[in-house]
């Protein structure tokens, strides 16, 4: 296993590479390439290993939305590690008349991240749960904090169910999962542990809740931008406007622009206003709701958008579209605003498979769900109580999430991978490094080091309050990188950003990339953010 020790922030490799938060995580996924795991194997290894080493930002009992894409099938799909609310309509009723509050156990989703993980073997990875789960169990062995030794009793539970399971590979590695949420006729003693947490403190999640749970496979959303195509997951992410931001710039000259300058940071920024705008009207769980991609993805409504961008002056206003009327503006939408934690994974292995992956969970009470060592998030506050908003709560539906992996392919194959920490900036910074790639040539350990931008013009995704207009967090406003230079700051602000220039870094990213003419790796995660990135020896 590669020491800890020899991890730095950047790997090149011809057989491996992973990229994601502590060095303990990034060891944990380079052992499972070491020990001939494919990238799910190695993926679903660093996340479990991240929810101890990047304990607060993630935790088993929070939320992994996953893109994989699978060399044998030659494509790519998406893994909806997300938790629904609860099933009952009371609890929704009581959500309704009283909101999603803050700092307590009724604004976590479904435990979703065992399932997540389960899946992502059973379907696309080639070892045992008990592998995978082996260098989790020595950082919890090796922890001296008091949930450490009941995590690992929970996690040694679900290692005993797989044991005494006979059958296939599969079957086995299910029966680990069904320990956890007491599904298929297993009597699960995790899922009574949890229950009896919920209701001791006021929680509406019961064990029925955690039966129900199954992690959704999906077809990622996609455009095509300069010959590659960008794959996010489903509106039940805010991943889809990176892709509206990407149609919406297609029409002007970035490269041309300059990087950095004041022209191509400003067009950037309106391009991610007005897809933002969209994401705050139309994104939310489409089993739920018919969000309309096709339409927002489409040409005539991105050329009617695209005008809306004056190139001289920032908007300040909330602007969403009506795509319903494919009209450029929704007139009752347009509004003039007045004023966690995450950690990432990136993978990608020797026989062509690459993983992205955001875990998360907002922990705010380290290792508490009573004796399973089970933490809870704060992911239903990213659901609203406005009645009739796409994305308002009802029973077992998954919110509107920020998290939100990219891969993308050139010429039907993997090229890239970025996963980024950050809340609502996560595909902002995405937007910074993917143009950093593919407009101006720079490699993950350029691109994630480089300056970065991003803007507050959006609703806050956090704050469930039923007036949305309330939730909007700062119009025109633009942070950036202090090394962008004084005069094009001079210059953005003369156009009507409200510019904040800072020293640390703007979002968590990690990002890798697939020279397929040389067959190199390469993976970096910014240094200054603590990302961590190694490539496997040999």
């Amino acid at each position: 296993m590669q020491e800890r020790e020899q991890i730095g922030w950047q790997g090149v490799s011809k057989t491996g590479v992973v990229a994601a938060g502590d060095t303990k995580s990034v060891a944990a996924g380079i052992e499972i390439l070491e020990a001939g795991g494919n990238a799910a194997d190695a993926a679903v290894a660093t996340i479990l290993a991240l929810n101890v080493t990047d304990h607060g930002q993630c935790s088993i009992g929070g939320e992994v939305p996953l893109l994989i894409y699978d060399a044998k099938r030659r494509e790519v799909k998406s893994l909806s590690g997300q938790g629904r609310a609860p099933l009952s309509q009371a609890a929704v009723d009581w959500y309704m008349e009283n909101g999603i509050p803050n700092f307590d156990v009724k604004m976590a989703p479904v435990p979703s991240v065992v399932d997540l993980c389960i899946t992502t073997l059973i379907q696309y990875g080639t070892m045992t749960y008990e592998d995978i789960v082996a260098p989790t169990l020595a950082l919890l062995d090796a922890g001296k904090t008091e949930w450490h030794p009941k995590l690992a009793v929970t996690l040694r539970r679900m290692v005993e169910a797989e044991r005494k399971t006979s059958g296939s590979r599969e079957q086995k590695v299910q029966a680990a999962s069904d320990r956890f949420y007491g599904r298929n006729g297993v009597h699960s003693d995790i899922a009574d542990e949890l229950e009896a947490f919920y209701i001791e403190n006021g929680g509406f999640l019961r064990k029925n809740d955690l039966a129900a749970h199954f992690t959704p496979i999906e077809a990622p959303v996609t455009v095509e931008y300069h010959g590659y195509t960008v794959c996010k997951c489903g509106p039940w992410t805010q991943g889809p406007y990176l892709c509206q931001a990407l149609r919406l710039l297609e029409g002007f000259d970035l490269k041309g622009m300059g990087q950095f300058s004041a022209e191509y940071v400003h067009v950037v920024t309106e391009a991610l206003k007005l897809a933002m705008a969209d994401r705050d009207e139309y994104y939310a769980d489409p089993e739920f709701v018919d969000v309309p991609m096709d339409a927002l993805l489409s040409d005539p409504y991105t050329e009617m958008r695209r005008p809306l961008i004056d190139m001289n002056n920032a908007s300040l206003e909330a602007r969403p579209g009506d795509v319903e009327n494919m009209k450029p503006l929704k007139a009752e939408g347009v509004f003039r605003p007045g004023v966690g934690g995450t950690t990432t994974c990136v993978v990608a292995d020797r026989w062509g498979n690459v993983v992205s992956a955001t875990p998360s969970a907002n922990v705010y009470h380290a290792g508490g769900t009573g004796t399973t060592g089970v933490s809870y998030g704060n992911r239903l506050r990213s659901l609203n109580t406005t009645p009739g908003h796409p994305n308002c709560i009802e029973p077992c539906k998954r919110p509107r999430i920020t998290l939100t992996p990219t891969l993308v392919l050139k010429d039907g194959v993997p090229i890239l991978a970025i996963s980024v920490a950050g809340g609502d900036l996560q595909d902002q910074v995405t937007l910074n490094l993917l143009l950093n790639f593919v407009e101006f040539g720079m490699r993950p350990e350029d691109a994630v080091t480089a300056p970065r931008f991003a803007t507050a013009h959006h609703q806050d995704s956090f704050d469930p309050n039923p007036n949305r207009e309330q939730t909007f967090k700062e119009a025109g406003s633009l942070t950036i990188s202090d090394s962008i230079s004084p005069k094009t700051r001079n210059e953005l602000v003369k156009r009507g950003h409200k510019v904040h220039a800072q020293s640390n870094p703007i979002g968590v990213p990690v990002m890798l990339s697939i020279d397929h003419a040389s067959g190199l790796f390469y993976a970096a995660g910014d240094p200054a953010a603590g990302r961590h990135a190694a490539g496997l020896e040999g």
